[in-house]
């Protein structure tokens, strides 16, 4: 019996299949087996919601591209809001997938930040790519990084104001990673509030925050309209970080398992065709500028996309660690590393009271048995390992191997 074929029998089949296994495979369940053998999706239209990021681009190609055909299904991106609106929407099955923050899936997960559900991510959609910008105020008096930013607020004593994406998401975590690294206690020496994306720059603009970590075109927005510098990427924090994750709920992928495989394989294979050549990455671009998708001009995503960065104060650069769709099938591999980190930092900054079971947290979030499964449909090559290690801005290294004590090692935390 194939592995895709295991995974296509519900649990009651599979105990049918072990209490005839000594006698041999009654008729009957030999019908069931064959019946339920094919591999094709149980569902062939589904739901993905996105918010307007240059980073929702695999899903949106694999519907554009017609991928998702040559798998049995058809993705219907669905624009969002929100974070909070995506998260309430997968919960209560609105929604199938999502393109979704890495730390929100943990977060639900974990029941943090709002209500409990068992979740599921099949696959990375991308590293790299986000950044922190500050206010073109702030870049006036000095503070165009993060060790000006900290002078500033050491000399210019007043409530400084940042803003990240959602409490438990990625953002939150790179902006206060950064801040901290600096000296800046983001729980005691700022305020910082939630702000959708697509809002950041119009918040910004009447002053209603300092900075702010969002992922890409935003930050580009602000240069481009004269109202912030970005101080940081986030490659600069963690090179080839996990960003945005195909996300579901545990629930889904039981019901739906050759569903799941067939959506994961379709976007994988769409990630693999954007980062194939620089046509590729200009045809991604001027399709998700579209008033469907991120709504902005092209010009605020094509730039970032191939590593041509400017700060917005006259310095320009190549970055070759710019944000990665697949980058040879690295991309996407769910680590169970990464999902591991994210929780330290929950834990970190009292988001978590006590220590997960951080491995088994991990194990059970990250399908990595239905990411398999669609490497092979894909033809995605995959890493030796499940785990990784990665070396931070400040030269602290992560390895997953002691999680309690690495999130416990910070001296500032909540």
């Amino acid at each position: 019996m194939t592995d895709l074929l295991k995974t296509s029998l519900n649990r009651r089949t599979v105990l049918q299949a072990a209490t005839v296994g000594a006698v041999g495979v009654s008729p009957a369940l030999r019908a069931l087996v064959h019946a339920q053998g094919s591999d094709a999706p149980e569902k062939k239209e589904v739901k993905i919601g996105f918010i307007p990021l240059t980073d929702c681009a695999s899903v949106v190609m694999a519907s554009v591209l017609g991928i998702d055909k040559k798998y049995g299904v058809t993705i219907i991106p669905t624009k969002e809001a929100s974070w909070a609106g995506v998260r309430d929407k997968l919960v209560n099955g609105e929604l199938d997938f999502a393109h979704v923050l890495y730390g929100l899936v943990y977060g639900v997960h974990l029941g943090l930040a709002g209500p409990k559900k068992d979740m599921a991510v099949l696959m990375n959609l991308n590293h790299n790519g986000q950044a922190i910008t500050l206010s073109k105020k702030l870049a006036d008096k000095g503070a165009v990084n993060g060790a000006g930013l900290a002078k500033l607020m050491a000399s210019e004593k007043r409530e400084y104001t940042f803003a990240q994406t959602f409490p438990t998401g990625t953002h939150a975590m790179w902006l206060y990673y950064w801040l901290a690294a600096h000296g800046i206690n983001p729980m005691k020496d700022a305020k910082v509030i939630t702000v959708p994306p697509p809002q950041m720059v119009a918040n910004m603009r009447v002053g209603n925050m300092d900075g702010f970590c969002v992922g890409e075109p935003w930050n580009h927005r602000a240069i481009m309209d004269g109202i912030g510098v970005t101080a940081t990427t986030t490659q600069d924090i963690w090179k080839d970080h996990p960003e945005k994750v195909l996300g579901t709920t545990s629930e889904f992928v039981q019901k739906y398992p050759n569903t799941a495989r067939a959506v994961t394989a379709a976007i994988l294979e769409a990630s693999k065709w954007i980062d194939d050549g620089l046509a590729n990455k200009n045809k991604m671009a001027e399709t998700i500028a579209g008033k469907a998708y991120v709504n902005t001009g092209v010009d605020a995503i094509n730039q970032r996309i191939l590593g041509r960065y400017q700060d917005g104060m006259g310095k320009t650069w190549d970055d070759p660690n710019h944000m990665k769709f697949f980058n040879e099938g690295t991309v996407n591999f769910p680590y169970l590393t990464d999902g591991m980190w994210f929780l330290t930092q929950h834990k970190r900054w009292g988001l978590i009271k006590d220590h997960p079971d951080y491995l088994n947290v991990a194990k059970a979030v990250n399908r990595i048995d239905v990411y398999k499964q669609a490497a092979a449909a894909s033809k995605t090559p995959l890493p030796k390992s499940e785990m990784r290690t990665s070396k931070f801005m400040d030269g602290v290294v992560w390895d997953g191997k002691d999680p309690a004590k690495y999130a416990d090692s910070f001296k500032i935390k909540a």
